[in-house]
């Protein structure tokens, strides 16, 4: 006859094993040691003077203070009711406050008594990271083909009405913004275009490729007015000034250059960087010119003496794109590494956004501080400007035909209002996105932690 064996959990088999270790070793010891009172004490002592060492340092710095304040009121008093003329009967009126004056240290000048401990104090104190802006995500709506090769450069005209790619095909195509039809096409560079950018008081279209020209388009007639020689190699980026008629032009040379508009005149050759200059941006303010390099450097020049006024060397990559924030005193610049955030005028360093793992090759900002990066596997992060809090990624579809390894971003810009994200891509389509009207905090809610920064080993 077999006896059934009862099949335990093992959860009920390891509290066995636990209570019969348990048994064993009590019987051996018999009861507990009794506790320690005073080493238990003590101890606590011990913690609570290594973690709060500065606080009782501090209030003990405090009850002295009072205590000299009250002896110096009693004997002010005791002087004046005693008619001592050569104490000041004034100062037993004097109010506690500022007699306290005449005592406290001045902040910002540490007292011998303990005011390297209060600096302490403030330099100890815990950062808390404010909490991020609610943005809408963003969705695509538009894919718009045409061109026959990588469309490399996007400039929007500040009608908002059109806006202009160039491409490897060699031809800039203008394209209204609301329907996304095209407008019309310009040929004349017989290289790869890389560079557009449209002027805000003149019907002009500047444009730079990969054949050394720079050219300007009188949109009037559609045909190139002037070109701009003295670039060595291929021209990869070019902004024009904001207030003068200036333009800057940069490239595979290692070189910016500054160009008089009217006259085509080569008023500066901004010499410094080692190597291409990838990208190069422009504002009314100093430092009016920043420009961004493959030797890993930023450059901020000075226009009126074609000198470099700042090199930034943080970044441990290439940096690809430099953009400044539309109404913010301040720039962001991309590289494989990270993102950083500078502050103008002499370049100060705000703080780093990490974590999108790609070459990031262009960047947009608009006015609501959404800072959009694009990548060359097609990803696009998004990031509230203020915190650095990155609320969305998108990874960009590629369009049939094309093979997955077609899904680089070369160019990005916001349209006029903000409200648009016009990418350009290695599948030769032009994408645009707006923000998700349908959602709302509750359906996409920003995962803020703010123990991040307060996480402190004890």
């Amino acid at each position: 006859m077999t006896e059934e064996v009862q099949r335990h959990s093992v959860h009920t088999l390891v509290f066995r094993s636990l209570k019969r270790t348990h048994d064993m070793f009590i019987s051996n010891q018999g009861t507990l040691p009794p506790i320690d009172e005073t080493a238990e004490k003590l101890k606590r002592l011990v913690k609570a003077r290594d973690g709060y060492s500065l606080v009782f340092d501090k209030v003990k710095q405090n009850r002295t203070m009072k205590k000299l304040q009250s002896d110096m009121l009693e004997n002010s008093a005791e002087n004046a009711l005693a008619g001592d003329q050569n104490s000041d009967p004034s100062l037993a009126l004097m109010p506690m406050s500022t007699a306290s004056q005449s005592v406290m240290p001045v902040p910002g000048q540490p007292s011998a008594a303990g005011g390297a401990n209060s600096a302490i104090l403030a330099a100890r104190k815990t950062q808390t990271m404010p909490k991020p802006k609610w943005h809408p995500p963003w969705k695509l709506y538009r894919v718009i083909s045409g061109h026959l090769g990588w469309v490399r450069c996007v400039a929007v005209e500040p009608g908002n009405e059109w806006f202009a790619t160039g491409s490897a095909d060699r031809v800039i195509k203008i394209w209204e913004l609301a329907t996304g039809k095209l407008k019309v096409s310009l040929t004349g560079h017989i290289s790869s275009v890389r560079g557009l950018a449209v002027s805000s008081r003149h019907p002009y279209l500047f444009s730079c490729g990969e054949d050394r020209q720079v050219k300007c388009w009188d949109l009037e007639y559609n045909k190139v007015i002037r070109h701009y020689h003295g670039h060595l190699s291929a021209v990869y980026t070019l902004t024009l000034h904001p207030t003068i008629d200036v333009l800057i032009t940069a490239g595979r040379d290692s070189t910016a250059r500054v160009w008089d508009m009217r006259t085509k005149a080569n008023v500066h050759t901004l010499t410094g960087h080692t190597n291409t200059v990838a990208s190069v941006i422009s504002q009314a303010a100093e430092p009016q010119i920043i420009t961004g390099s493959h030797d890993c450097t930023i450059r901020l020049w000075d226009l009126a003496a074609g000198k470099s006024m700042a090199t930034l060397t943080n970044h441990k990559k290439s940096v690809r794109s430099v953009i400044f924030h539309p109404t913010l005193y301040m720039f962001a610049s991309a590289s494989p590494d990270n993102i950083k955030q500078w502050k103008c005028p002499e370049g100060k360093f705000i703080q780093n956004l990490a974590g999108h793992n790609a070459i990031v090759n262009c960047l947009a900002v608009n006015a609501e501080g959404v800072l959009v990066s694009g990548a060359d596997n097609g990803t696009l992060h998004c990031w509230d400007w203020r915190t650095g809090y990155n609320f969305q990624r998108l990874q960009a579809p590629v369009q049939p035909g094309s093979m997955d390894s077609e899904s680089g971003i070369f160019s990005m810009t916001f349209d006029q209002s903000g409200s648009r994200l016009i990418t350009t891509e290695a599948d030769k389509t032009i994408k645009i996105y707006k923000e998700d009207e349908t959602a709302t905090e509750e359906s996409h809610p920003v995962h803020w932690r703010p123990d991040i920064l307060k996480r402190r080993k004890y």
